[in-house]
């Protein structure tokens, strides 16, 4: 007799938590007891998943026993604890963080590009990219399948709930600042409106656009930058793909968009690039700029698939393609691709 396993969502009162939940309401009710798990100071809390009223536990090992999958929704340093820990206990663990993504014992998965990547997991763990990643790699995959991709170019525009709650904070504290005044014609007027508190982010994201996220590197890359670089390569299965990216801080709430420069082994149309993509799963074809059809973050937010518009063949090279994609990071830029994966080992967890 089959039994439905038993789920853990820890971080269940964070932003990724709370649209988690959501989407366990939403999907096909598969899972048996769901144990909702977050720090001692979020413990006691009630939050609604599945129609019911489930009390938030401090995260404890005690508590991991019996546990079928784990969703950590949690920072890298409490996925570098806790993964471990809930491994040895039995468990499948899903990871959002960047922990583990570089580890060539930890799969890098994207259901709808390397869903067979899920069943090899030394470690007992699955790694889910970054938001960015997430944002773009599912149309550069069904590209890539059709016509090979030999070099990218992106640049990512990345939402200020990037930096959680006190990214979003920060952004609408800073448009009650500068909403109905003149701000935004003379050199450094936001700067000094908004002050020193900008929050997470290194200067006043309202009214402006910061091209740094991350921390630094060699030869002024930032983290975020090579992170896309190196996860892109794992999910694709091609170590040596030339990426070079830029991330860009703007001022929308939820939501990434990512320009994309896309080079291929042969050469590729407009007309071909459209069918593969109109056909794909996880994404939406919205492409009729002239009737002013093309993704937007206000038009995606809250929705499921990478959003892809302005495709374009390069006018100076047949192999390359430029097009716009958008993507809610909270949804499948975290929670839904984690999810995904969760439903993906769901099957071959025991039965009896």
């Amino acid at each position: 007799m089959n039994r439905k396993p038993t789920l853990a969502v820890v971080g269940a009162t964070g932003a990724v938590g709370a649209v988690m939940l959501q989407l366990l309401s939403q999907h096909a009710d598969v899972w048996g007891e769901i144990r909702l798990l977050a720090s001692p100071r979020s413990a006691g809390r009630k939050l609604a998943v599945r129609g019911e009223e489930t009390e938030v536990l401090a995260l404890d090992e005690d508590l991991l026993e019996g546990v079928d999958v784990v969703l950590l929704l949690a920072p890298e340093d409490v996925a570098a604890r806790w993964a471990p820990i809930a491994a040895a206990e039995g468990a499948v663990v899903v990871d959002t963080s960047a922990a583990f993504r570089a580890d060539p014992d930890v799969p890098l998965v994207v259901p709808e590009i390397n869903p067979h990547a899920v069943r090899v997991r030394p470690r007992g763990i699955v790694a889910s990219p970054g938001c960015s990643t997430l944002a773009l790699i599912v149309a550069v995959g069904a590209l890539h399948a059709e016509f090979g991709v030999a070099e990218l170019v992106v640049t990512a525009q990345q939402a200020a709930s990037v930096a959680g709650q006190a990214g979003v904070t920060a952004l609408r504290e800073q448009l009650s600042l500068v909403a109905g005044t003149e701000l935004g014609h003379r050199p450094g007027d936001v700067r000094r409106a908004v002050g020193d508190d900008t929050g997470p982010f290194p200067g006043p994201v309202a009214l402006n656009v910061l091209p740094w996220s991350g921390t630094p590197t060699e030869d002024g890359w930032s983290s975020e930058e090579l992170r896309i670089r190196e996860e892109t390569r794992k999910i694709l299965d091609l170590p040596g793909l030339p990426v070079a990216a830029t991330c860009v801080r703007v001022p929308v709430v939820t939501a990434h968009s990512v320009s994309v420069h896309a080079r291929f082994e042969r050469p590729v149309t407009v007309g071909r690039a459209h069918e593969i993509l109109a056909t794909s799963p996880g994404v939406v074809l919205y492409d009729d700029p002239a009737a002013g059809g093309f993704p937007t973050p206000a038009d995606v937010v809250g929705t499921d698939p990478t959003w892809v518009g302005r495709v374009r063949r390069s006018m100076d090279d047949e192999r390359a393609l430029e097009f716009f994609v958008c993507a809610d990071n909270l949804r499948k830029g975290a929670a839904l691709n984690a999810l995904q994966i969760a439903e993906a080992v769901r099957p071959e967890i025991g039965t009896g």
